[in-house]
């Protein structure tokens, strides 16, 4: 994955299909978010480490 960055305030003009989904990977749970559109443009995390949406409202 390559890393880019934009300016604090500005929003790339490239367009993106994000997605998320509850996959098993290594045999544990993790909710993983990811661009359809790009490759190589996701994040995944434990189950047990999101938040719930209950807890941030």
């Amino acid at each position: 994955m390559v890393p880019e960055a934009d300016s604090i305030g500005s929003r790339s003009s490239d367009t993106a299909d994000v997605v998320t989904a509850v996959d098993e990977i290594d045999g544990t749970p993790h909710l993983v978010v990811a661009d359809i559109a790009r490759d190589e443009r996701w994040i995944a995390m434990t189950e047990t480490d999101v938040a719930a949406l209950d807890e941030w409202r």
